[in-house]
């Protein structure tokens, strides 16, 4: 892969590699990262995808590769990527009695053109909770206090790292609109989750991680597309129905029952073709579902396993 020479490539990493000893964190990890996008880094734990992000943030210096944030190396221009790029990583935590206000105002002490804490503060939701002790925010104020932290610089770039482990649904979906709105104001955004649907819902490109490796990047449609197969629809039907009418329709490539349902794979007429076939014969059919390919299926062609809770 070149070096950056696209004006719309913030991010150039090329053969990225990173060991902890005997460990092999990342291995050959080469992408690159657009200007205006949210680019997802995909992949089970351990897969690799913290040490690739802080190597982009310059936490992490690589042993072997390159790493470019704008055209600079983050291992050797340390100052210019910290007004650059702002991080929030999984692991961060504040001392328990900082109020919200207080720590954005530290944070702004760091930066010589910081946004004002009380626009930060407004924009994300923490007005009422300014004079709060960290210990007794919510979990997701406490990751809406994490985001404006990564934002307190005006970076060009926001890493979120693993940004809504541990919120129940209603904060992790707000969490995606807040990611959104940060997106539309002009941040690029590289997202680090292990979460499927979030990658799926937020990303207009995932790089799939496993074992240190990229083995997959595309749009998320482009990815579930490598990976789509035959469509599958099950269903009972009132009556009898001889699996034999099924099969012999083009459209259909295997018929099997799973108890009282019916379980039909075949190409993308499948649907039509059998409904049509049932229909002509007087029997609608009951309780259909229909099966579609997601970036899990993805995940599991990619790598040869399943992807949820799976563990390096």
């Amino acid at each position: 892969m070149p070096e950056n020479t696209l004006v719309d490539d913030l991010v150039v990493v090329n053969h990225l590699r990173k060991t902890y000893g005997a460990t092999v964190a990342v291995d050959d990890v080469s992408l690159t990262v657009r200007e205006g996008e949210i680019f997802g880094i995909l992949g089970p734990n351990g897969a690799g995808k913290t040490t690739t992000v802080e190597s982009i943030a310059g936490l992490r210096t690589p042993d072997a590769g390159t790493v470019r944030v704008a055209g600079l190396k983050p291992s050797k221009r340390r100052t210019e990527i910290t007004s650059l790029v702002g991080v929030q990583l999984q692991a961060s935590e504040l001392p328990e009695r900082i109020k919200t206000r207080e720590a954005l105002e530290l944070y702004a002490s760091f930066y010589p053109d910081p946004v004002d804490p009380a626009e930060l503060l407004e924009r994300l939701g923490l007005t009422k909770v300014r004079d709060t002790a960290f210990a007794k925010l919510s979990g997701g104020q406490k990751q809406r206090l994490s985001i404006a932290l990564a934002l307190i610089g005006k970076p060009k770039i926001a890493i979120l790292d693993e940004l809504t482990t541990g919120l129940d649904p209603q904060a992790r979906r707000d969490t995606w609109e807040l990611v959104k709105q940060i997106r539309d104001s002009g941040v690029t955004i590289i997202l680090v989750t292990h979460f499927m649907e979030e990658a799926e819902y937020l990303c207009d490109r995932i790089a799939i991680i496993d074992g240190g490796k990229v083995v997959a990047l595309d749009t998320p449609a482009g990815l579930v597309d490598a990976a789509r197969t035959d469509q599958r629809i099950s269903f009972r039907v009132p009556g009898s129905l001889d699996d034999a009418i099924l099969k012999a329709l083009p459209a259909v490539n295997s018929v099997l029952r799973d108890g009282d349902r019916i379980v039909v794979t075949g190409n993308d007429d499948l649907l039509v073709a059998v409904v049509t076939e049932l229909a002509g014969r007087g029997q609608a059919p009951l309780d259909l579902h229909t099966e579609q390919t997601t970036l899990d299926d993805a995940f599991l062609a990619l790598a040869g396993r399943n992807f949820e809770g799976a563990e390096r």
